[in-house]
Formats: structure tokens, C-alpha cells, sequence
């Protein structure tokens, strides 16, 4: 709909496959897309977002919060710097709402896209906020036929579906506060747990600004697709649900600075409203266990427990 009044559009380099191959198909047809960089605890500086943005720039899509690393963006500041500029927002905030505040007025939003699944809602459901006022923002018709919600989406609404999904935000608003301190309680003491009884592990992105349930670390000198074998009876990842089927190491991590070999030894903990105490001190415990027999197998590990810094040696090529 803003076609003609530009073609540039800015994002993160750490932002979900679902707007980055949007992304990437948007620039086939033309248009030009900046990725901003993330500092290494995955926010985005500011500045870099005000030196991007030109006089054909028409759209930013920044998500609230990250699906693997769990980072919250300055969302409230991002969307004010766009209404200077006359540039529309959008925040993928899938992985925020329910978890953390997110208020479109507050915080400057002028799209915002959701789904159900992730607030214990029914999979296959989602909404997408559109702003009606100061600016009212307009949107193409994604599906033709019939002009239902207002000619954006044409087809026969998902009612169950739809119902299921207000009722997941009704129980969300409700609860949220004491979650979120639940939820916060349980992880941090898994951190500890996991930094006190392990040495060469580290918490990926910003602990301040992180979901209440996100916990991505890495633990060095063991491989994760190992420890994920290791602790096979534990709902664990060593990426993005969406990107499993590649064993590429993860773009989110790699944007934050760290190596192959690092990236490649993280493990995301997320956590959740049915989560119990006893099963984090069961989880803390295995994890423990495997990473301790996994470096007993690990010459690396070995070697820099002896002092040798790795960086200095010359492999021989065979």
C-alpha cells in the first residue's frame, strides 16, 4: 500500500525467518532492506536504527522479544523514533505477548502480529493489530474473495480458533505478573545452579532485558546436538524450532558475536506456566551430569584445563 511513497525497509539481523525471508522475497520485487546488526547482548543501538531510515523509508519491523536468545528490544523507543519520521512500526511480538506488558499505544506500535500457540492458545491461530489512528495505517488484501476483516484477509474465520485465542489473552492479562515473577524465579536459579557447579559456561544476550522464562547458555567444549542426545528426556533446543532441519549454527547467536564453536555448544531452556521447581532441579542435575562425562571426553577441554590457550596452536592438516 506505501509503494509509491518509498521502497525501504529496515529490520534485524536477528529477527524470526518469518519477516526475514519476507524480507528477502520483499527485495526480489524491489525493494531495499537494511539488516541492522545487534550489540553482543542482542539489542539493537538506536542510532544505527536513525542513521538507516531515509526519506524512502516507509516500514520497520523490529520483534519485541527473540524466539531463542529471549532479548527484549527497546520497543516504546524504536516505535517513537518511527512517528518522528513518519515511518510505520511493526513488532513481531509472537514471543512477548502474554509473557511481558505490550501495550500499541504506549509503546508506539503500528502493526502488531501475534499467535495463539505461544500463550497456550490453539495452534493454528493468529491476530495481527492494525492501527486505525494517528496514522491510520492501510494494508493490502493478503487473501482476495469475499472482504472479510475489512478486505484484508478474505475466508471463512477459524471462530473456535479465534475463541480459543481471546480466551488465552483473557487468562495471560489475569496471570501475567505472577508468572512472570514465578517464572523468573525458577530460571534464575537454574542459572545459578548451572554457573556454580560448571566453569566455561555463559549466558547468551541481555539478562536484564529478557523474558521471564528464557535461558539460552552455552556451554563450551561440548557439542549440543550431544547434550541434547544426553538429556533425551528433557524438551530442550540447540536453536530455533523453525530452523532444526539445518546444522548450521544459529544466525541469532553467530549476529551476537560468538564463534562456531561456541554457537554450536548453546543449549535454550525455555520455561513455562506448568513448569514445577522439582523439574528444574531435575533438568539443572542432568545437565550438570552430561556436560561434566561430555568433557571428560574432550581434549580441548583438557588441554585448557592445563593452561594451553587453543587460540595459539597450529593444527596439522591431514
Amino acid at each position: 500500500m506505501y509503494r509509491e511513497r518509498g521502497n525501504h525497509i529496515i529490520t534485524q539481523v536477528t529477527e524470526h525467518k518469518a519477516v526475514l525471508d519476507t524480507c528477502k522475497r520483499l527485495e526480489k520485487y524491489g525493494y531495499r532492506v537494511t539488516y541492522l546488526p545487534v550489540k553482543a547482548d542482542g539489542l539493537i543501538d538506536l542510532e544505527d536504527l536513525r542513521r538507516a531510515m531515509d526519506d524512502k523509508t516507509i516500514l520497520v519491523s523490529i520483534m519485541a522479544a527473540n524466539n531463542e536468545i529471549g532479548v527484549l528490544q527497546p520497543i516504546r523507543e524504536i516505535g517513537k523514533l518511527c512517528h518522528e519520521k513518519n515511518v510505520i512500526f511493526h513488532t513481531d511480538a509472537v514471543q512477548a505477548v502474554g509473557k511481558v506488558p505490550v501495550n500499541v499505544m504506549t509503546d508506539n506500535i503500528d502493526v502488531l502480529s501475534l499467535s495463539g500457540h505461544k500463550i497456550y492458545g490453539p495452534k493454528g491461530v493468529g491476530a495481527l493489530y492494525v492501527r486505525r489512528r494517528n496514522p491510520r495505517v492501510q494494508i493490502a488484501a493478503q487473501i482476495d474473495g469475499g472482504g472479510h476483516e475489512r478486505g484484508m484477509r478474505s475466508g471463512t474465520l477459524n471462530v473456535p480458533g479465534i475463541v480459543g485465542l481471546g480466551k488465552a489473552c483473557a487468562i495471560a492479562f489475569d496471570e501475567m505478573d505472577s508468572e512472570a515473577a514465578y517464572l523468573r524465579g525458577l530460571r534464575d536459579g537454574l542459572k545459578t545452579r548451572l554457573e556454580s557447579e560448571l566453569d566455561y559456561v555463559h549466558v547468551n544476550g541481555s539478562m536484564e532485558h529478557r523474558l521471564p522464562g528464557n535461558l539460552n547458555m552455552s556451554f563450551v567444549y561440548v557439542e549440543g546436538e550431544s547434550l541434547l542426545m544426553g538429556i533425551n528426556d528433557v524438551a530442550v533446543s540447540s536453536g530455533s524450532a523453525c530452523t532444526s532441519a539445518t546444522l548450521e549454527p544459529s544466525y541469532v547467536l553467530k549476529a551476537l558475536g560468538l564463534g562456531d564453536d561456541v554457537a554450536h555448544s548453546s543449549i535454550r531452556f525455555g520455561l513455562g506456566r506448568f513448569n514445577t521447581q522439582a523439574e528444574v532441579d531435575y533438568v539443572g542435575a542432568k545437565v550438570i551430569d552430561i556436560v561434566k562425562k561430555l568433557r571428560e571426553l574432550s581434549p580441548l577441554y583438557e588441554m585448557v584445563r592445563e593452561g594451553i590457550d587453543l587460540t595459539k596452536i597450529v593444527w596439522a592438516a591431514h
